[in-house]
């Protein structure tokens, strides 16, 4: 029997976030950075299990039916593409592009579109990098900030080609290679990169050693979504970056 009553309706902040089969960190980082009010509707794209420039430009052929899997009744404000090498070596406007042929949302990000807001909103021209790439893939990302007036002054890489392994980076080795690379050089800011990499923990205790920002890709995604979106702010603690203008 029908209710004797007209239900109501309400509609919440939406985003949605494309991330990679291989993908075990971020989904969880983000429920840390958002706040409890968003909603965050999530589709995967495949990905290979090995990351090479050829792996990441094979994800373009796909990223429009990730797209399509994201919920039709939904409103969704903004979409984040989960993958920092991959945006550089496809290129963030055909990212959007794709994007948008699947799903319909005013904008569109990726962390290495994020962190490039990120530093231009903190001021930030000298970074620190820590990449889990192969030299192919970093030197790919390193031309991408170099194009946009961001320096890369301090670099280390943990080298590692297979996805299933950069996952399994222990937290304690991401913390010592931030702070060895923000060491390394005068930085304005470090920043951790890959979607995969278990770093967001790591942040406020290098912020301390270091004394500046330091930057995960799927921190300056939330965040950038976030200003995208029109809403600000996190769950819990997670760095300077969330105090930048």
């Amino acid at each position: 029997m029908a209710l004797p009553y007209t239900f109501e309706t309400d509609r919440p902040t939406q985003i949605g976030l494309i991330t990679l089969q291989s993908d075990e960190t971020i989904e969880r980082d983000f429920r840390t950075l958002l706040p409890v009010d968003v909603e965050c509707l999530v589709s995967r794209v495949p990905s290979g299990t090995t990351v090479s420039l050829d792996s990441l430009r094979a994800m373009e052929n796909s990223l429009t039916d990730a797209a399509k899997l994201l919920p039709r009744g939904a409103q969704i404000a903004a979409v984040g593409y989960g993958c920092t090498s991959a945006s550089a070596a496809i290129g963030a406007a055909r990212v959007a592009e794709l994007i948008r042929a699947g799903v319909s949302t005013p904008h569109v990000s990726d962390p290495l579109t994020a962190l490039i807001a990120a530093c231009k909103a903190g001021g930030i021209t000298r970074i620190g990098l820590v990449s889990p790439y192969v030299a192919s893939v970093s030197d790919r990302l390193i031309q991408g900030l170099e194009v946009s007036d961001v320096s890369v002054v301090s670099f280390g890489s943990f080298d590692e080609p297979q996805e299933d392994r950069v996952v399994r980076i222990s937290r304690q080795s991401v913390r010592d290679a931030a702070i060895h690379v923000g060491q390394g050089g005068p930085c304005d800011a470090v920043f951790l990169s890959c979607t995969n990499l278990r770093a967001l923990e790591i942040v406020s205790e290098v912020e301390v050693v270091l004394n500046i920002p330091v930057l995960t890709s799927n921190q300056v995604l939330a965040w950038h979504l976030g200003r995208l979106a029109g809403f600000s702010g996190t769950s819990t603690p997670s760095g300077r970056l969330f105090a930048f203008d």
